[in-house]
């Protein structure tokens, strides 16, 4: 999956990580479990949270957000595999977290093109912020704000250093939604009923 690989990109560049993959990424150094593993976990509690906001109203499609979730975790641990070479030249990490950051915003883009699935930690996003009537991207800023918070505390308080927040997570969390419009903008047209497709005809 492309969301996994730039995740995994932005981590290997030693500048951060993704904010939504901040806490997975502190819980795996402090546990037994892979990257990948935490990841899933993580996303299970934002499912258990979409059905406590949705109880009856829960979709049967979301039950599919835990193998997605489950192959998603396996392709993060195989990428983090995959890249071992760190550059050592800043500017040259500096490039690897741009382009993971890219990845990712194209694996973000693809969801909504697809208009099918989101992965859980967008969806229930999704679902809060229909509950509460709250724009979306306020509650994105804020739960990816909330997740860091909380990844920076976990880190400092079994760790006494914080790991996983640094220069490429705000780099991630100011340029994903900006990179993500503008694969929307290029790969996407929109229907007679509002809804984005596939447009054969942008590159």
């Amino acid at each position: 999956m492309v969301q996994s690989a730039g995740i995994a990109l932005v981590v290997k560049s030693l500048l951060g990580t993704s904010p939504i993959s901040s806490l997975p990424y502190v819980l795996s150094l402090i546990s037994p479990f892979t990257f990948g593993q935490t990841t899933f976990a993580v996303n299970m509690i934002f499912v258990a949270f979409e059905l406590l906001m949705l109880r009856r109203d829960f979709p049967a499609i979301f039950w599919l957000q835990i193998p997605v979730t489950i192959l998603f975790g396996f392709c993060i641990d195989f990428f983090m595999q995959l890249f071992t070479i760190v550059p050592a030249a800043y500017v040259l990490r500096l490039l690897l977290c741009l382009l993971g950051t890219s990845l990712v915003a194209l694996g973000v883009a693809g969801q909504g093109i697809a208009d099918v699935l989101m992965l859980a930690g967008e969806g229930a996003v999704y679902v809060f912020s229909r509950k509460a009537r709250i724009d979306f991207g306020k509650v994105k800023v804020g739960n990816d704000l909330s997740l860091v918070v909380l990844a920076a505390i976990v880190s400092m308080l079994t760790m006494s250093t914080i790991e996983g927040i640094r220069e490429g997570t705000l780099i991630s969390a100011l340029l994903t939604g900006i990179i993500a419009r503008f694969f929307l903008h290029h790969l996407s047209r929109i229907d007679d009923h509002g809804r984005l497709y596939l447009s054969p005809h942008k590159s």
